[in-house]
């Protein structure tokens, strides 16, 4: 029997969540963020740049290593292939998400969606158990393909959340399931802790590498396993667009060349995207390429770098909160502001720190634990606010194309500036200018008027 569609159904507001269904949102990045932490974070930078040591001739365990790998005839240094790979990857993103978030859109599935995502980035995260010897292509292959489906699954879930609350409830929704991911990935990355610790043996380089590949496929598990939990637990919310039929994908690349036509309409959106992929580049190239900072340059061990990214997940935790309680009283706004200048102390502190000394190392770790957190959820929430009704998928598609672990112009300078110095210490001062350049794009972003011309209510406090 068919359906009657008024044109009034963009205006009306969405069902309201319960708090199960928030849980359930809460409850993926819970999930997902197993890959950022333990993946992205620690052991993948490493243990894939110690395959391709390999492959280029390197002895295993050497301190350092000045030798080329040629993946499809390119003359790559060893040291520079990851960070080349973090880079190859967003640029396919940068046609895929979009793609994704239309066909989002217009589907009223969206849960078949997150789910075909995430199983298959998982699948390709636990195929790193065949990454043996000097398999460093094949080790490529398997992060882009498990990166690209992180992100296209991180679009569909976050096109949830302007359906799970209102203008005033976004930045403390966000804020929540920012600290259980990171709750989440602390305590895998406890567990491998511990793993590593009880089965390391001081000098066997060869079962370091094994650690780190199971440790690696271990995200891929729990990735899948707790993915069950919101497949479960989370509401459709199909929009006109979605009731109203048709075929998702064919209508959904209509829809995204109809928006990209249209977003001109939307220029205070487009100049707060920018301001966001620039800074969050910076935050992202910090977080993708901190273990191979430290490992290679700082010379530290591998317990060190677990312990110290161990502590930034539960500070993070709690940083999440606190910026949130923050942001409730001054807004998000100014709060993402203020963390933009802390994340370039962080930046300096880094590049000045002495090599083979653990403590500096867990000490701006814990800094940046305090900051991190909510200025990724903040930036989240205040997104949700510009987008107009009914393309939050093409909207976030554009969005994560530099978050979480995606971004590339920065991991393209810190590889070009390495390759061009050999200093890892000079690629890093190099990321400054995305932080800098960042903030006085968002200072000059002005967020109420920029709400309201996306046809949004803003909220109380900016």
């Amino acid at each position: 029997m068919a359906e009657t569609v008024t044109p009034a159904v963009d205006d009306t507001p969405a069902p309201a969540s319960t708090r199960r269904e928030r849980s359930g949102w809460y409850f993926y990045d819970w999930a997902m963020s197993a890959f950022s932490t333990t993946v992205i974070t620690v052991f993948l930078g490493p243990f894939l740049t110690t395959v391709t040591e390999l492959a280029a001739g390197c002895e295993l365990g050497a301190d350092t290593c000045n030798g080329y790998v040629y993946p499809l005839g390119v003359k790559v240094a060893a040291g520079s292939y990851f960070p080349y790979l973090v880079s190859l990857s967003v640029f396919l993103t940068v046609f895929a998400l979009p793609i994704v978030g239309a066909i989002a859109d217009r589907s009223a599935h969206k849960k078949r969606l997150l789910a075909a995502a995430a199983f298959i980035g998982a699948g390709a995260t636990v195929g790193m158990l065949f990454v043996t010897g000097d398999r460093y292509l094949l080790g490529g292959a398997l992060f882009m393909v498990a990166n690209i489906a992180f992100g296209a699954g991180v679009v569909v879930y976050n096109s949830f959340l302007p359906q799970l609350g209102g203008p005033d409830d976004r930045d403390g929704i966000s804020s929540r399931g920012w600290a259980l991911g990171y709750l989440g990935g602390g305590l895998l990355l406890a567990l491998n802790l511990v793993a590593v610790s009880m089965l390391g043996e001081e000098g066997n380089h060869q079962r370091t590498l094994d650690l780190a590949r199971w440790s690696i496929v271990s995200a891929g598990v729990w990735w899948a396993v707790f993915t069950l939990i919101p497949l479960r637990w989370l509401r459709e919310h199909p929009t006109a667009a979605a009731r109203a039929g048709g075929n998702p994908v064919t209508d959904g690349f209509r829809q995204l060349g109809r928006t990209l036509r249209e977003i001109k309409a939307y220029p205070l959106t487009l100049f707060f995207l920018l301001a966001f992929l620039v800074y969050n580049d910076g935050i992202q190239t910090v977080i993708a390429l901190a273990s191979q900072y430290g490992t290679e340059e700082l010379k530290l061990g591998q317990s060190t770098l677990i312990v110290t990214i161990l502590l930034v997940q539960f500070l993070a935790f709690g940083g999440a909160l606190l910026l949130g309680a923050l942001a409730k009283r001054i807004g998000a706004w100014k709060t993402v502001l203020i963390s933009l200048v802390l994340w370039t102390g962080v930046i300096l502190g880094a590049f000045r720190l002495p090599a083979e000394a653990p403590v500096p190392f867990m000490v701006l770790g814990a800094a940046i634990g305090l900051v991190l957190g909510g200025s990724q959820a903040l930036s989240r929430s205040m997104f949700s606010q510009l987008i107009p009704a009914g393309k939050e998928g093409e909207y976030y598609g554009f969005y994560e194309i530099s978050d979480k672990g995606t971004s590339w112009l920065g991991p393209l300078a810190f590889g070009i500036v390495f390759q061009l110095t050999n200093s890892y210490r000079v690629g890093l001062v190099s990321l400054l200018i995305f932080f800098i350049v960042g903030f006085l794009l968002l200072l000059a972003v002005p967020i109420r008027r920029a709400i309201v011309a996306a046809g949004n209510t803003p909220p109380r406090v900016l």
